[in-house]
């Protein structure tokens, strides 16, 4: 997959995604109108809106919604609030999910949202004041059979109650299943928190017997401690792997004999930072990525391994828990350098794989233990990580491409029995 790009078009996440859509569906021969129909979103909306704030300033926000596909079910993918969301980025990480969901084989397609903003600068109020109206904007677009929501950056199970509290509103009626990653009293479901961070230490398990690896003191380094990071690195250490680095947005640990992660997550709930723990050295986390381990798990935002680092990753296996942390001129990198990688759109996918769960759940009235999820799931994941390597060996690609040609496969299969309507 020989890639030229810029460096700006290399941390573009739409161009990424592009880059290895392209690669994967000319391996597949697919057809040329399929191609043009599946590399680009369905619909794409952009709204303007007020939002009153404590001081009695109007502030206008601008906020994104895109679907990619409804070809194998209604639109499924988180919303994020950050300063610096971008329409290429939602853009891109809805056909992600559209691809994750294919990759998984749950009935969704793929869509994204998020609103230009600042939740740091923000109260409470503001924050639901802002949320309800945005809902509000694109309610037409939103519904159980149509686009279904969840959390993502910056945004949390109270965002989600909010969500599905304004659109029960305008319906007249409760309707739970509009969103997932919900509150557990108003539909939520058992084992949807830890979901992505328990796929994540699944699939690592499955890499570690795909490749021959030991688990125990296998070392692991996962940079990014919020919802994701913080529950693989802790039910990985419950697994019996050692995590020997975590890394933050504002610097990193490090402690070559393992670091207490319960202990460091209630340092961080009591300090509202990982800095200054005790159980472990300082070390920038820009460092920490290019620290000897077994695995790493990039576990924060997109563009983390890109060409300027990847020739010094030394990590066996490369398990990425956040969404495009690998760029395409940096996969080629480490392909030369015999890194596994565990791709995003299985990675991760243990998260929409429970979202998918608890909407099944609201939409029969009837939930589940807890138990009967992760073992759903890890069922699930387990399949999928042999369908990818599987794969990954009969087409002699590596195991990004061959998770791409499988949900690719998928979702053009879906459009090509259901037809073109015209």
């Amino acid at each position: 997959m020989a890639t030229t790009m810029t460096l700006e078009q290399e941390i573009n996440p739409w161009e990424a995604q592009a880059a290895r859509f392209d690669f994967a569906a000319r391996r597949l021969n697919l057809d040329e109108g399929l191609w043009r129909v599946l590399r680009y979103p369905s619909r794409e909306i952009i709204v303007h809106f007020p939002v009153g704030m404590d001081d009695g300033r109007i502030e206008m926000f601008t906020g994104y919604r895109v679907l990619h596909s409804q070809a194998r079910g209604p639109g499924k993918g988180g919303i994020r609030y950050a300063p610096d969301v971008t329409l290429d980025e939602v853009r891109a990480l809805a056909s992600w999910m559209t691809w994750k969901c294919a990759v998984v084989n749950i009935p969704f397609g793929g869509a994204k949202g998020g609103v230009i903003c600042d939740p740091k600068k923000m109260s409470q109020g503001e924050l639901e004041r802002m949320t309800r109206r945005y809902t509000a904007e694109i309610i037409e677009f939103l519904g159980p059979e149509k686009d279904v929501p969840a959390p993502d950056v910056n945004t949390n199970e109270q965002t989600m109650a909010w969500i599905m509290d304004t659109y029960s509103m305008h319906m007249r009626q409760t309707v739970t299943a509009v969103v997932t990653g919900k509150p557990l009293n108003i539909g939520g479901s058992r084992g949807r928190r830890e979901a992505t961070g328990r796929g994540i230490a699944l699939v690592c398990d499955e890499a570690l017997k795909y490749l021959n690896i030991q688990r125990d003191g296998c070392r692991v380094i996962v940079q990014g401690f919020g919802n994701v990071g913080s529950n693989a690195a802790r039910l990985m250490q419950e697994r019996g792997y050692k995590v020997i680095g975590i890394g933050e947005w504002d610097g990193g640990l490090y402690n070559p004999n393992g670091i207490d992660i319960c202990a460091l997550m209630e340092h961080r709930q009591r300090n509202g930072t990982v800095l200054g723990f005790r159980g472990a050295e300082g070390m920038p986390t820009a460092e920490l990525l290019t620290t000897d381990c077994e695995i790493l798990i990039p576990a924060a935002t997109e563009n983390v391994i890109t060409s300027r680092n990847a020739e010094r990753i030394k990590a066996r296996i490369v398990c990425e828990g956040a969404n495009g942390p690998t760029t395409a001129v940096a996969d080629e990198i480490l392909a030369e350098k015999k890194v596994f990688i565990v791709p995003d759109i299985l990675a991760n996918a243990g998260g929409v794989t429970a979202s998918y769960f608890e909407w099944v759940q609201d939409r029969q009235g009837y939930f589940w233990k807890e138990q009967e999820v992760n073992d759903r799931m890890e069922a699930i994941l387990a399949e999928s990580f042999d369908d990818v390597t599987r794969y990954a060996e009969a087409h002699a690609v590596n195991n990004r491409i061959a998770a791409y040609m499988l949900a690719i496969d998928r979702v053009a299969f879906t459009i090509k029995q259901r037809g073109i309507y015209a």
